[in-house]
């Protein structure tokens, strides 16, 4: 064998020799550093725990206001109203009455109403049905300045809070409260004025018949 065979012979186990190396220090690093394993997905956080339900004997035990509503006992001495029953006031019935205010030709308008009080009760078969002192409406039907003309009426009564209507006849104040410048003597001049002071009794008498309410 010639020397440069000898050599190249030598030259490649050299190489080989180097290449082996080589590759069994890239094996032992790969497996002496082993690829990073992939980052672990972070757990899932657990679900909000529902609050324990209290028990149905506690919660109805505890009333929405926080004390317990107490039931308030009849109380036994309650008055009974006593029953009502209506009772006719026959036609032709008189009523006397106090006025509540005065009343003027010259002032008063037709259809003006005016307060006025009972003086005296009425019986229906000997028992009171309205009582004395109750309150009374009129109105005024009547009233001219010129040739002075007042005539009044009764339009309603009140009874136990409530109001019922009545018709009476018209009066004429003038023919039972004289006015100051009336004069018995005929040949007197009328007066320019007709006025009926506040508290003059005035009667009526009822064209229609009522019924009104009575305590049995």
């Amino acid at each position: 064998m010639s020397n440069s065979q000898g050599h190249l012979k030598i030259f490649l186990a050299v190489v080989a020799a180097g290449l082996f190396t080589v590759a069994g220090c890239s094996n032992q690093e790969q497996a002496t550093n082993p690829a990073p394993a992939a980052k672990k997905a972070a757990p899932a956080k657990p679900a909000n725990r529902p609050a324990p339900a209290q028990p149905a004997a506690t919660a109805a035990a505890k009333p929405a206001s926080g004390k317990a509503a107490t039931a308030k006992p009849a109380s036994a001495s309650a008055k009974v109203s006593a029953p009502t029953k209506l009772v006719t006031v026959p036609k032709g019935t008189f009523l006397t009455t106090s006025l509540g205010q005065s009343l003027a030709s010259n002032k008063s308008k037709a259809g003006d109403s005016f307060a006025a009080t009972l003086t005296s009760s009425v019986k229906v078969n000997g028992k009171t049905v309205i009582p004395k002192g109750a309150h009374v409406t009129g109105k005024v039907v009547t009233a001219k300045k010129k040739g002075p003309e007042l005539t009044v009426a009764l339009a309603s009564i009140e009874l136990g809070g409530k109001s019922y209507p009545v018709a009476t006849n018209s009066v004429g104040p003038a023919d039972q409260a004289k006015s100051k410048s009336d004069s018995d003597n005929s040949d007197a001049p009328k007066p320019k004025n007709i006025t009926v002071a506040a508290q003059t009794h005035v009667k009526f008498k009822l064209t229609k018949s009522v019924k009104v309410p009575v305590k049995s």
